[in-house]
């Protein structure tokens, strides 16, 4: 079975190989020469793409949960939707989760994913407690954030071992409901206006449109909000609605972008208003559209996900914004966010500022278009985000990334390097 990731993009031959065991993951590193884990396919790019590739799906067992403290110990195979399903009765909830629920517990941490709520928690690692890790020699050890082995392999995209299990720490909530607030605004100064009179709301995130000009550029709905104190605990059992085949590639194209960036924009009201919905609707807009990456064509997507310094974000944004307007590759997709701190991880994405990530359909021009917006990201002291890259080159990714020395080191002294690969990896010579 060849296995591709979220972006359907690139195609490429592997074998896959199925755990079941860590006696299996173990024979598998003996008799394979580089591999890469492989959760649940929703990483955007080639960071999970290899000749041969671990499939830990099968890793699926929730060992224990403490509904009293708000810990809970699974296999890295676990879903974040199983681990919702499991503590959400009991009043708890992650601390910190991505904007799709159906990715393992394994490639939360090899990502160090971050949501709407980087600027107050900060990165999954924040809710780690420990984790145990099968090395490159079969060894199987325990790590936390007072190991050296915790900072190269929160973000260090499966390149440091395979995660057999980990720990992980909950949030107490007394509703699934969450109040939201939603700011419309007309450009990118009020776009940044709005973030800072809401720094203080616990979630945030806006959908921007990328193909606005002019005066517009930069314009905006902001959402912000928290869960509601009402009491109502539930999980609703929302209808799944499927792309049932893969679109031709001429249905997403500029007028369709525009089309729908005008009708989402307009359909919010002017201002600001408030009202309850659904924890699901706010962190997880898409995990009700099955395969909605279909709609891409079949050559696939890439996110081109960026994130900028702060005293650099206003000026670097605009410039971006304006290249992508200009380019008419505009992206329906839209989605910015505020950071805070950056961690102390190796190669975690964050740092104070802001972020912004956008889904291109695979096409002429594209990466001679990404390109162009990789010159503008350096020239504003940023970085791209590994977890949905796909072109990447070795000078761009290391500029942006000052700990990659200390990782290469860690790599080769373990000797993680000899066994742990990807396409990715190979790409930008980690």
């Amino acid at each position: 079975m060849n296995l591709l990731s979220w972006g359907l993009y690139p195609h490429y031959q592997n074998k896959k190989i199925l755990i079941r065991s860590t006696s299996a993951l173990k024979e598998a590193l003996e008799h394979h020469k580089a591999i890469i884990p492989f959760g649940n396919g929703r990483s955007y790019g080639d960071s999970a793409i290899n000749d041969s590739i671990a499939y830990l799906r099968p890793l699926d067992n929730i060992i224990h949960f403490d509904s009293i403290n708000g810990i809970i110990h699974c296999q890295s195979g676990v879903l974040l939707k199983n681990i919702l399903d499991i503590c959400i009765p009991s009043g708890w909830f992650l601390k910190i989760t991505p904007g799709t629920k159906l990715v393992t517990v394994g490639g939360a941490i090899a990502s160090d994913v971050h949501g709407k709520n980087h600027h107050i928690e900060g990165c999954f690692s924040e809710s780690l407690i420990e984790f145990n890790i099968m090395l490159s020699n079969g060894e199987i050890v325990n790590c936390n954030s007072n190991d050296e082995l915790f900072l190269a392999t929160c973000g260090g995209m499966g390149l440091t071992g395979i995660i057999i299990d980990a720990k992980i720490s909950l949030k107490r909530i007394k509703s699934t409901n969450i109040n939201q607030t939603t700011i419309k605004t007309k450009n990118l100064m009020e776009t940044f206006e709005a973030f800072e009179n809401f720094k203080t709301s616990p979630y945030s995130v806006a959908w921007i449109d990328c193909l606005a000009t002019k005066k517009n550029i930069g314009k905006c709905i902001l959402m912000v909000g928290d869960f509601s104190n009402d009491g109502i605990i539930e999980i609703p059992q929302k209808r799944k609605f499927a792309i049932p085949f893969t679109f031709p590639s001429f249905v997403l194209n500029k007028l369709t972008v525009q089309a729908f960036n005008w009708l989402y924009y307009f359909k919010a009201p002017n201002g600001v208003s408030r009202n309850t919905v659904s924890f699901e609707s706010f962190f997880y807009p898409l995990d009700g559209i099955s395969n909605w990456n279909r709609i891409y064509g079949k050559n696939g997507f890439t996110q081109y996900q960026f994130i900028l310094p702060l005293e650099h974000s206003y000026s670097g944004l605009l410039q971006i914004l304006n290249e992508i307007s200009d380019s008419g590759m505009g992206s329906f997709l839209a989605v910015l966010k505020l950071y805070s701190k950056e961690n102390k991880n190796y190669l975690s994405f964050p740092m104070e500022g802001y972020s912004l990530a956008l889904d291109f359909k695979i096409e002429d021009g594209l990466f001679e278009l990404l390109d162009r917006l990789d010159t503008i990201v350096l020239k504003h002291h940023g970085r791209i985000y590994l977890s949905k890259d796909v072109r990447v080159t070795k000078e761009t990714f290391e500029k942006g990334y000052p700990m990659i020395e200390k990782f290469r080191k860690f790599r080769k002294d373990n000797k993680s390097d000899l066994k742990f690969n990807s396409l990715q990896s190979m790409r930008v010579k980690i």
